[in-house]
């Protein structure tokens, strides 16, 4: 569209508020919100941006919707973002959050790491012989899971807190390996009285709300007694821990102390690089830190100057420009433009704060408005607890700008709604014999390794029957509400497309509505129904489903081996080779092949084989 056809455009439109459109065949470019729609979109005539001139050059329509207040249009315009994800414009893409440690309200209550505790204590009484009888307590978040699990583990070898899901602690007779283990105090069988084990659950939550030296003390005596027996790994390791377990708390949380009289504040810090935006926001009620969380923007153009402002628009009205072109009053782009483009795009869905502490001022005078409407008080702190706060949300910012988004990137190539989540699936077995099943998870491009499951299949040699069984047990317990995991965003089957199909009729044969793609290792092709993908060897986003797929692969042949093992072979038949000998004998030579063709000395390494059983061995393999 050249500078005549926007002019002609602009000329039709009424003098109200309201939100425009660039639009290409179909496809919205850029969104914008106005005052006065007929002076702002007569502005793009003479565009000052080389990148909005090349945005304003593909466009061939521009579309308006007109509003009756400012404000009307400032909401809308986030949400057709949202809709859209509109290339010139900065766009929230995720919200990941932090860790944080959860302790739910059941009788016997336990203690878990999760990054989703709305809605995983929800799930609290989902099986089994207690029920959570209201909400968990939750503490964090926290920025290092590391960190986190080490400090969980300390508080459940001190105090015994349990950490098993609600199904394996139903209905048991006797204690599981955990209280074998000094992890657990067992209140499923009753080791521990339920009185008891309450009073150690408060020590646990006394811990987690501050109380530090309620874990570092025994901790310290603990140490100390190791050093003292000579046990000095054990005193090392005890003293890591209680390193972490100090540091835990110090984290802002002194600051967080004299935020004001507000009850809820957040803080926001944003870094950028390149087209790349994070904004760390941070969350204190009531005087105490109670969320943080970061979120990944598309910034393009956020670091350069946008001049389409209140100078730019005929009529000298204010500034209305959004997205990329929001800026200071001077037309800067940058930092400001990223926090006007998240304020609104973040808080249109969410309860708004007593107040906001910002790094800098975000400039937009109609967000500006919109704030000061909703009784928001907006600070950029130079000194003092606040700018310390700020400094923290900086902080984490700055941690995660420029890192891949793998997780998003497949998402958007696949055009799915997110791929936080995936689960990987593959089947093992030899020419029929012990196979089984493999169930995989993997959480913003990790492996969560506490979710991984296997499954013992019926013995057939067909991989594609092999696989529906596979599926057909994980889509039946997700629907049935059995399975105390929460349905992935996508699932990965290690295969071609008859891996796919058997899997995708099952799903659909159940009622399961996640989506599937395959992968391959010949050609590592992406499969999906409707088409295949070739990426670049080296894209981020391919990575991501190859070791989602090498995953489940390995993790199925481990399973294999191990039920290989355990069926019978010609061994069993074998004079004085009993079930001990034989697994040796299979470790050692990994096959009955490979002990077939053994020599007697080697054969007569393996503890339990004296020269005698040697010989039988031989003679009758």
């Amino acid at each position: 569209m050249n500078a005549d056809g926007v002019r002609e455009r602009a000329g039709s439109l009424p003098r109200e508020p309201g939100v425009y459109q660039f639009r290409a065949e179909g496809t919205t470019l850029y969104v914008g919100k106005a005052v006065d729609l007929r002076s702002r979109v007569r502005s793009y005539a003479d565009p000052r941006s080389a990148r909005i001139r090349r945005m304003v050059d593909r466009a061939d329509e521009i579309e308006i919707a007109v509003t009756d207040t400012e404000t009307q249009a400032l909401l809308l315009e986030a949400n057709l973002i949202k809709r859209h994800q509109p290339r010139y414009n900065v766009r929230l893409k995720d919200d990941k959050s932090y860790p944080m440690v959860q302790v739910t309200n059941h009788e016997a209550p336990r203690i878990e790491v999760t990054r989703d505790p709305d809605s995983e204590a929800g799930n609290a009484s989902n099986t089994g012989g207690e029920t959570a009888s209201g909400a968990a307590t939750v503490f964090g978040p926290y920025t290092s899971k590391r960190q986190v699990e080490t400090v969980v583990k300390a508080l459940r070898e001190t105090y015994g807190v349990r950490g098993c899901s609600d199904h394996k602690y139903a209905g048991r007779d006797r204690p599981c390996l955990d209280y074998e283990m000094a992890l657990c105090t067992a209140p499923c069988t009753r080791e521990i009285d339920l009185e008891s084990y309450a009073e150690d659950v408060t020590a646990v939550e006394r811990f987690l709300e501050g109380e530090t030296g309620i874990l570092a003390d025994p901790l310290r005596r603990e140490m100390e007694a190791a050093a003292q027996d000579q046990n000095f790994e054990r005193a090392a390791n005890l003293r890591d821990r209680l390193e972490t377990v100090e540091a835990f708390h110090g984290e802002g949380g002194e600051a967080v102390q004299s935020v004001g009289d507000e009850r809820a504040v957040d803080v926001l810090g944003v870094a950028i690089e390149g087209e790349d935006a994070t904004v760390a926001r941070l969350r204190a009620e009531h005087g105490k830190l109670v969320d943080r969380d970061r979120h990944t923007l598309e910034a393009p153009g956020a670091d350069a100057v946008e001049a389409t402002r209140s100078g730019d628009e005929t009529g000298g009205g204010r500034g209305t420009g959004s997205g990329t072109e929001t800026g200071t009053e001077t037309g800067t782009g940058g930092i400001p433009a990223v926090l006007a483009a998240f304020l609104v795009q973040y808080y249109a869905e969410r309860d708004l704060p007593d107040a906001l502490l910002l790094p800098e001022r975000h400039g937009d005078d109609e967000v500006a408005a919109w704030l000061e409407a909703e009784g928001v008080s907006v600070r950029v702190p130079g000194a003092g607890r606040e700018a310390k706060l700020v400094e923290l949300a900086l902080k984490n910012a700055r941690r995660n700008v420029g890192g891949r988004d793998e997780c998003g990137m497949l998402a958007d190539a696949l055009e799915i709604a997110s791929a936080r989540r995936i689960e990987g699936f593959d089947v093992s077995h030899a020419q029929g014999t012990a196979a089984v099943g493999s169930n995989v998870t993997f959480v913003d491009g990790n492996a969560e390794k506490a979710d991984y499951r296997r499954k013992k299949l019926t013995d057939q040699n067909d991989d594609y029957d092999n696989m529906r069984a596979l599926l057909e047990w994980r889509a039946s317990r997700a629907v049935e509400g059995r399975d105390d995991r929460p349905d992935p965003d996508l699932l990965v089957i290690d295969g071609g497309e008859g891996q796919l199909e058997a899997a995708r009729d099952v799903i659909a044969a159940v009622g399961w509505d996640v989506p599937a793609i395959a992968l391959a290792k010949a050609e590592e092709q992406v499969i999906t129904p409707d088409r295949q993908f070739s990426w670049p060897s080296d894209a981020p986003h391919l990575h991501l489903v190859q070791r989602v797929r090498d995953e489940s692969h390995r993790f199925a042949v481990q399973y294999h081996q191990t039920i290989r093992d355990e069926v019978k072979t010609v061994l069993d038949d074998v004079p004085g080779v009993g079930p001990e000998t034989r697994k040796r004998l299979l470790g050692r030579f990994g096959s009955v092949e490979n002990v077939r063709e053994a020599s007697l000395e080697d054969l007569e390494s393996i503890s339990g084989v004296g020269e005698k059983t040697a010989e039988t061995i031989k003679s009758r393999l």
